[in-house]
Order: C-alpha cells, then structure tokens, then sequence
C-alpha cells in the first residue's frame, strides 16, 4: 500500500489534513485500515490453500516472522491452523431447540468456539462444517451439555451474565471490542459510539460495528446490547426480532 505522503498527494492534501479525514470517515487510521485490508487479504490466501510462505508475501506482509509472533492476534490460530480450517482438530456440536429458535453450541479443546441461533437445524450445521472445513465434527460430545444448559437457562432468565470457557477466533481489533463487550451488563445498551471509546479508538464506530456483525458467540459475546445512537436496535446477526427479545427480558 502506498504510504501516508503517496495517499495525501495523490488527493491534494497536506499529509495531516489527509490523515484527519480518512480516520474522521472511516474511523481508523490509514495505518490501521491498511493492517485491517492486509489481515483480510492473508485470511482469502489461507482459505484458497496457498502455501503459507506464497500468502504471506502476496498479503503484503515483508516478514513471516512478524505474521507468527502475531497470528493468533490476527487470526485467532496459526496460519497453517487458519489454511487448514480445524485440520486435526475435533469441534465437538449439539443442537437444541429453544424460544428463540435453534441454538447451535461447538466447541473445540480449548473452549466453545460458536453460539449460534437460526431457523433451519440442517443450515446451523452446514455453516459449522463450513467454517472448519478441515475438522472433524462431533455431533455425540456430551460435555456441551452442561454449557448448553447454562445458555438456555440464561435465555428464559437473564439476570447474570455467563460463564463459560471460550475460543475467540478474531483479529486482535474484533477480539477488543469483543471484551468490551463482555462487560457491558445484562439490563443496560451501550452505542457503538460508546463502545467505540471504551476501547479508545473513538472515530472507530464503523470498525465496531463490523466486528459486531462477525461475532460467532451470541450471548457470551452480547453484541445484542449494542443499539444505535438513536436509541434503535440497529442491526443483529440472528436477527432484529431476537435481540429485541433479549433486550426485552433483560430489561424486566
């Protein structure tokens, strides 16, 4: 990517007043969203199957080093781990139908990697084997029982929050303002404004939002709690009327 003076030149700018506006619309810094695009980019090599070394030079990245010492900030896993979607691994899955539709709960080794509601069981399940397409996918572990049964109860009353044992698969960005959100408290909202400043990138509430929309633990990671400045429910990854549900219970 070319640098800050290439950028500020090619539009007619001063290097500053180019920097403050493309953070001012954006909500990132040019720095920032180039690391975003690269991390994107390296993410697309990986899935496609291209050698490691191939991906990381194609991303833009100079150094393979510097991709290792940060890849589980930037992928959640290891690149060959990320290439490989679960290669070796088993995410263990059970399904369970509940007021807000079907609950989808899979975990791997380290913890539980996706909380996930929709309509359709069979969809739940596709999506699951698609995003670990190198797994082995476990539909008998028992263990998730007692996790499941501590998420449902949670659904019909909300008055604490839960405590489960995670596996945050995210950029290191997506993973703060998932944090964040882990403090936000059943009962309450926050913008994605105030979210945005919780995590002391204030201009990022475009960035917060997006990583809103990616999260793949519902409830545990309560990305319901977020609304618009207006006070509107803005949007939901399983859909409006859910969180409108949650929000509702929680609130009484």
């Amino acid at each position: 990517m070319p640098g800050l003076a290439a950028l500020a030149a090619a539009v007619g700018m001063s290097q500053s007043h180019f920097h403050r506006q493309f953070k001012r619309l954006l909500g990132v810094t040019p720095r920032q969203y180039a690391a975003g695009k690269r991390v994107k980019r390296l993410q697309e090599e990986l899935q496609a199957g291209r050698p490691i070394a191939d991906a990381i030079y194609e991303s833009g990245y100079g150094s393979g080093s510097r991709v290792y010492e940060k890849s589980t900030a930037m992928l959640g896993m290891t690149p060959a781990d990320y290439r490989d979607a679960g290669k070796d691994q088993v995410v263990a899955y059970t399904l369970e139908k509940t007021e807000l539709g079907w609950l989808l709960v899979a975990a791997t080794n380290k913890g539980i990697c996706s909380i996930e509601f929709g309509n359709d069981k069979q969809q739940l399940r596709a999506n699951l084997e698609r995003r670990f397409a190198a797994a082995h996918i476990d539909p008998t572990n028992q263990k998730l029982r007692g996790w499941v049964k501590e998420i449902v109860s949670f659904i019909r009353t909300p008055v604490h929050g839960l405590h489960l044992p995670l596996d945050i698969q995210g950029t290191a960005f997506q993973q703060r303002v998932w944090k964040a959100l882990q403090q936000v408290p059943p009962g309450t909202t926050v913008s994605y404004a105030q979210l945005a400043d919780a995590i002391g990138q204030p201009r990022a509430h475009r960035a917060v939002a997006r990583a809103c929309a990616t999260n793949q633990l519902a409830l545990a990671v309560p990305c319901h709690r977020v609304v618009r400045k207006d006070g509107q429910l803005g949007g939901y990854r399983w859909g409006v009327d859910r969180k409108r549900r949650l929000l509702d219970r929680e609130r009484k």
